[in-house]
């Protein structure tokens, strides 16, 4: 799998030292690209923490599910809140289910 990165959402984490995704990431993948942009490194090596797309402040990443579980148009996207994470699942046919899961 691999993380993709809406290029108008994405700003770079403007103002911090290291993007929220380049920090976070436990497998060192995400980088910056010359755009000012964030990027995965290397997708083969990804294995779907979603770490980065649960940090991104912007909402600018996201993951597609493999093949395996759901064919390539399938997405699932967190939003962190304080007290849970909004899950969203798209699936191969568009139909979007919402799950929420509290962590306090």
């Amino acid at each position: 799998m691999s993380v993709i990165t809406d290029k108008v959402k994405c700003n770079g984490c403007g103002g911090l030292d290291e993007p929220q995704c380049v920090k976070v990431c436990p497998g060192d993948l995400m980088a910056m690209g010359e755009d000012g942009k964030s990027r995965i490194r290397y997708t083969a090596d990804c294995w779907d923490c979603m770490a980065c797309v649960k940090a991104c402040p912007r909402g600018a990443l996201e993951t597609r599910l493999p093949y395996q579980l759901a064919l390539y148009k399938a997405t699932l996207k967190p939003k962190v809140k304080s007290d849970r994470i909004e899950w969203t699942l798209i699936d191969i046919d568009g139909e979007k289910e919402e799950f929420v899961i509290r962590t306090l």
